[in-house]
């Protein structure tokens, strides 16, 4: 249906809406047309508003070459459920603009976005390498105040510590490599041992003196012998 006519089928539905209000004499019944009424004006505005973004568009031509700019989305987050990974992307306005403007694609281990003619701009995102599948059949998006919402369905119901391979790779380069099964006390001799060789005669004078009162300290039955560096 074109969208002149849908506008003038939602004017023909506000207004036998109207006419029913007015001889409605049941509260309940009142209330009832005065919420569908309510709906059919929201609609009946956004369809206006796409109607003179159309306008627009045709009575400027370059319009469409200047949309073709696009932009990086950085300003998002993300969650998750036990079932989904929620993506948040904030984009200002996304709300108004005809959903057909909001493209998403799912694979099993990414997804994208295509949010054309957006404040004279397209904007996009892409994520590869997602930590773990997704069902892209299961997947699907949802259009909020400012904002997109992409419902990333789990394979799995397992727990997602990030959102991509690379920034668990990331992590885990981050972390200091250490042996499980060392003993700690271990560690702290080389370290001592390092400050020890490292330092001028006043460090390893404490280092010794050091040692040795904590050895005292610890004397179970005998005198402990002092550190051998």
């Amino acid at each position: 249906m074109a969208l002149t006519e849908q506008i003038n089928q939602l004017e023909a539905d506000l207004q036998e809406l109207g006419s029913l209000l007015e001889k409605a004499e049941r509260k309940r019944v009142q209330e009832l047309l005065q919420q569908e009424k309510k709906k059919v004006e929201k609609e009946l505005a956004a369809k206006r508003q796409q109607k003179e973004q159309q306008a627009r568009r045709e009575a400027d031509p370059s319009a469409a070459s200047r949309a073709k700019y696009t932009v990086k989305i950085t300003n998002y987050a993300w969650d998750q459920s036990e079932k989904f990974v929620k993506i948040y992307l904030t984009l200002k306005d996304v709300h108004k603009i005809p959903a057909e403007n909001v493209e998403v694609n799912f694979t099993e281990g990414s997804y994208s976005v295509l949010v054309k003619e957006l404040d004279g701009k397209n904007h996009q995102m892409t994520v590869l390498n997602l930590l773990y599948p997704i069902d892209e059949k299961d997947s699907y998006k949802k259009i909020k105040t400012d904002m997109i919402l992409l419902m990333c369905k789990k394979q799995t119901t397992k727990k997602w510590d990030c959102l991509t391979k690379v920034e668990k790779l990331s992590k885990e380069k981050d972390k200091p490599s250490a042996d499980a099964n060392a003993d700690p006390s271990e560690g702290l001799m080389t370290m001592l041992k390092k400050i020890y060789s490292d330092g001028d005669d006043e460090m390893k004078r404490t280092i010794n003196k050091a040692w040795s009162e904590s050895q005292e300290k610890k004397m179970q039955g005998g005198v402990g012998d002092m550190m051998d560096f």
